[in-house]
């Protein structure tokens, strides 16, 4: 056996804070051998990311490494001066981040910031040095990287993005790559594509990589072994297979059991409160019961037009320059939805969906077509449009961007049924705290702010600001995009049980076919602005009739190779 080229030894990394020691990675032991990938998942708060932190030396006040080892080919790096981190940074240990978007410059383009990188441990020639980055990313498979490498960061797509972060990792041929969430934002195929050339990549180069995820599906797709953190703790190490396949701690259990894909759909998933997935949801009934043409939506388009000023458009009607040319982001849609159902929509990042969502919700107008409730406009037929009904609405990805940060909880709940006359100023409170309670949130926290909540308690609270209108529809936009696996199960037995009390009907926007096919009972799935396919869910998911279908189920990350046994309820 060769020594490891890392050895993290008892580590503890803590942050001093006023209300006391925030214990992030508390003892820890793990190594890593050459040419090895190493998963190392839990959710969030876990000291994951912490630990990759800690590793690369990129711990700040009022974080401190308290004790431990990190060798590194046998040298240590606990209490390396300043000096001496920054000479192994890039070069012998690099890290690739979340989101390539917050890591990249934009006002340089991209050979500037890989030659900068590059000329940190090297002195290189211009020439040199564009050669060296060109070959880089033509490694990560970027196509015509001779032209894209004076591209600037915009101008390339989400996973571009991470491709050329990635690039950046690889200029100096490090011993070890630490990627801390690198695909969680990213597409199905997108993801699939930078799984595919990371494995190629530590293949051909040898090196050796810490693969930071919550999503136990990713991390088994291209781990050797896996290491499971919960506060601060290594809970359980082992071979991915067999980690996945038999695991050890009731901790790993439960995140397995999170998991939609390990539980008939329609069911309850198992929690931090309950380790067993829970019984059969109520929801199949509504379709058969109700209007098959609740919602109905015909023929729509919608054109995003540029704005141009007055010099422009007298430029373009002399014919002196051609009319700026108009985004087609949805071209001739029509569907329905049943009273009670749940339909998902699915695409890529551009297909067009949240554009198609928005327009359902009636926070865009069409450039045509039509979109009726029970046989009602939900818009306008004026041109700017104007929403004509409260019976449809909105879930966000991002809850803390769409609640105001100076208003409390219960400010934002109450807001839209005062101003619509569902409840009044005086009875507020009481309103507010019933709605509340129907998504699992205590009363009294109606007076605390967006901050003072974690991210599946604002997703939560943004449900019952939904709730509190008394929708017969709501448009979940990604919902559950970036959420840890048991804060999504939280989530979707949410949904599940508010749908089954409320009959509400749901169209689900989103890019995890999974959690689509365990909470839906249709999908449609939309490319290039258009829906290419419609069909029950297990019909898209067992016998996809279009290759762009086909190519989008067959991205998804297996957990295992064979499908688990379903367990009953």
């Amino acid at each position: 056996m060769t020594d490891p080229v890392l050895k993290v030894t008892d580590l503890y990394t803590h942050f001093e804070t006023q209300t006391g020691t925030v214990k992030a990675v508390d003892g820890i032991s793990f190594h890593l051998n050459r040419g090895e990938v190493l998963g190392l998942v839990g959710e969030s708060g876990s000291g994951k990311s912490i630990t990759g932190f800690s590793i690369i030396g990129l711990i700040d006040r009022p974080g401190q490494i308290k004790g431990g080892s990190i060798k590194l080919e046998g040298r240590e790096l606990v209490g390396l001066a300043e000096d001496g981190l920054r000479h192994i940074r890039g070069r012998e240990i690099s890290m690739v981040f979340q989101d390539p978007m917050m890591t990249l410059n934009p006002v340089l383009t991209v050979f500037e910031q890989m030659a900068m990188a590059l000329r940190a441990h090297e002195n290189v020639s211009n020439t040199e040095a564009r050669a060296r980055c060109i070959q880089a990313l033509r490694q990560v498979r970027i196509i015509d990287p001779q032209q894209k490498i004076d591209f600037y960061p915009h101008q390339f797509s989400g996973g571009m993005r991470q491709r050329v972060a990635i690039a950046i990792a690889l200029l100096h041929r490090p011993k070890v790559i630490i990627a801390d969430e690198p695909t969680t934002a990213l597409d199905v195929s997108v993801q699939a594509e930078i799984l595919v050339e990371v494995k190629s990549l530590v293949a051909e180069l040898g090196i050796s990589l810490i693969w930071i995820s919550h999503d136990l599906a990713t991390v088994a797709s291209i781990s050797n072994r896996i290491a499971v953190m919960r506060y601060g703790k290594i809970v359980e190490t082992g071979p991915a297979a067999e980690v996945l396949g038999a695991p050890a701690h009731p901790y790993t259990q439960m995140l397995l059991n999170a998991l939609p894909s390990r539980s008939r759909p329609g069911q309850l998933l198992a929690t931090q409160e309950s380790h067993k997935p829970g019984g059969e949801s109520k929801t199949a009934g509504w379709i058969e019961q109700k209007s098959p043409n609740f919602v109905s939506v015909k023929h729509v388009v919608k054109k995003f037009e540029r704005a141009t000023g007055l010099w422009s458009r007298i430029g373009v009607k002399l014919n002196l320059m051609q009319p700026p040319k108009a985004v087609l982001a949805v071209n001739d849609v029509s569907f329905t939805i049943a009273q009670g159902e749940a339909l998902g929509l699915v695409g890529e990042s551009g297909s067009g969906k949240s554009t198609l969502g928005r327009i359902v919700c009636g926070i865009y107008h069409p450039t045509q077509g039509e979109i009726k409730l029970d046989g009602a406009s939900v818009v306008s037929a004026c041109q700017r449009g104007r929403k004509l009904t409260t019976k449809v609405q909105m879930i966000f990805q991002d809850p803390f961007a769409s609640l105001d940060p100076r208003r409390t909880i219960g400010q934002s709940i109450a807001e839209g049924p005062i101003a619509h006359k569902l409840t009044t100023r005086a009875n507020a409170r009481d309103y507010v705290a019933r709605w509340l309670e129907a998504v699992s949130l205590d009363r009294a926290m109606a007076d605390r702010y967006p901050h003072q909540f974690s991210g599946g308690q604002r997703q939560r609270i943004a449900i019952a600001r939904a709730l509190a209108m008394r929708p017969d529809v709501i448009v979940c936009d990604e919902p559950v995009a970036s959420l840890d696996v048991s804060i999504q199960a939280q989530i979707l037995n949410l949904l599940l049980t508010l749908r089954s009390e409320f009959g509400l009907t749901l169209l689900f926007i989103s890019h995890d076919l999974g959690v689509v096919r365990h909470l839906c009972d249709r999908i449609a799935v939309m490319y290039r602005g258009q829906i290419v396919e419609v069909g029950s869910a297990e019909s898209i998911f067992e016998a996809p009739k279009q290759p762009y279908t086909k190519m989008l189920v067959d991205a998804i990350p297996k957990l295992i190779s064979k499908r688990p046994a379903l367990q009953d309820a």
